[in-house]
């Protein structure tokens, strides 16, 4: 009996290893652009190493929020254009534009809209 549950195991761990979800590849670009912008010396984001800064809002959870950057509603399109130009939206805000593409910005938005 032991010998069949540690066969049946084994070939459950051989099954679901070959079946892990798979990666969505905007998810994987916009964690890859976060990092690339450094937004984490200033925003702590989840699933991003490094990102603990304390200088902006956290951006975990931003999803779920109402509004972005205070005044736009909360969503992907809205959130890239933040992204993309802040001072366009608000010339007094504190982010700074860092050249970020409008490519990337989506990215980053989507990515974050999911966490």
């Amino acid at each position: 009996m032991r010998l069949s549950v540690i066969t049946a195991l084994s070939v459950l761990t051989l099954i679901t290893a070959g079946c892990s979800a798979p990666v969505d590849p905007q998810a994987g670009r916009g964690a890859a652009a976060i990092a690339h912008y450094g937004c984490g010396s200033c925003h702590t984001v989840a699933g991003i190493p490094g990102a603990n800064g304390k200088v902006g809002p956290p951006l975990t959870g931003i999803g779920s929020r109402l509004y972005v950057a205070g005044m736009l509603e909360n969503t992907p399109a809205n959130m890239a254009s933040w992204i993309h130009d802040p001072k366009a939206i608000n010339p007094k805000t504190a982010m700074p534009k860092l050249g970020v593409t409008e490519r990337d910005a989506a990215d980053i938005a989507y990515y974050l809209h999911d966490q």
